[in-house]
């Protein structure tokens, strides 16, 4: 097979795309990651351990997620009403939802700068993504927000919160406006909750159209690279 063949067969925006580049932080003071920068207590690598050893490896993990879903329904208290899907990381979630989009439903929208990989996958999937620029202040433009939401009636709109990378936590209200106004999802992305001292879990129970995700990796005292994604049934 030809180069030339390999360009016919692949989609540009494959072709196009730029790996997502990690920077490195050898001598320098690593915040960015949301990595714990404490080594586990021996007494819990210890007990972590043990539970390894006991773990049966050799046998698929219970698909249903049980006890999991239960423990952390009572950690963070997710009502029981709330049902719970777990992915490898945000990247795979994001994906799922972005995969489950009818074809003519291939618009997807952001304010920007975000987390980049909310464009990437959109792109990798032949979606169409519209990124709205934030305010000076790093605020929403909210009525540039609502603009595009009625002429381009996206079906999935993603909201870091607080936001990736400039850290503020956007209002409350103008989120609000935005859930109301839309007619498709709005996913909101709080791997960085903890540093909110607040949360949006009541918008699920609130409205039908409002997805949920957390990362269990970046809370402070918690580093297991785990995802968790609430969404309402």
């Amino acid at each position: 097979m030809t180069e030339e063949r390999v360009r016919q067969i692949i989609k540009p925006a494959i072709l196009s795309a730029k790996a997502y580049h990690v920077p490195d932080a050898q001598g320098f003071i690593k915040l960015d990651a949301m990595e714990n920068p404490y080594v586990w207590p021996e007494e819990i690598s210890t007990e972590w351990l043990s539970c390894l050893k006991q773990a049966e490896l050799n046998r698929y993990p219970d698909a249903g997620t049980r006890d999991l879903r239960k423990s952390l329904g009572n950690l963070f208290a997710i009502p029981e009403s709330l049902n719970m899907m777990f992915g490898n990381g945000s990247d795979e979630l994001i994906q799922i939802i972005l995969m489950a989009l009818n074809k003519s439903a291939n618009v997807v929208m952001a304010p920007e700068p975000t987390f980049v990989m909310y464009r990437f996958l959109s792109m990798m999937l032949d979606l169409e993504f519209i990124g709205i620029p934030l305010n000076n202040n790093f605020t929403l433009d909210l009525p540039a927000m609502l603009g595009a939401i009625k002429q381009k009636h996206p079906a999935v709109i993603f909201i870091a919160w607080p936001n990736n990378p400039t850290g503020n936590a956007f209002d409350r209200e103008a989120l609000e406006q935005i859930i109301i106004t839309s007619q498709g999802l709005v996913v909101i992305d709080e791997a960085y909750h903890v540093f909110a001292g607040n949360s949006m879990l009541d918008m699920i129970e609130k409205y039908p159209n409002v997805l949920l995700m957390r990362t269990f990796r970046s809370v402070p005292y918690q580093n297991w690279g785990l995802q968790v994604y609430v969404w309402v049934l």
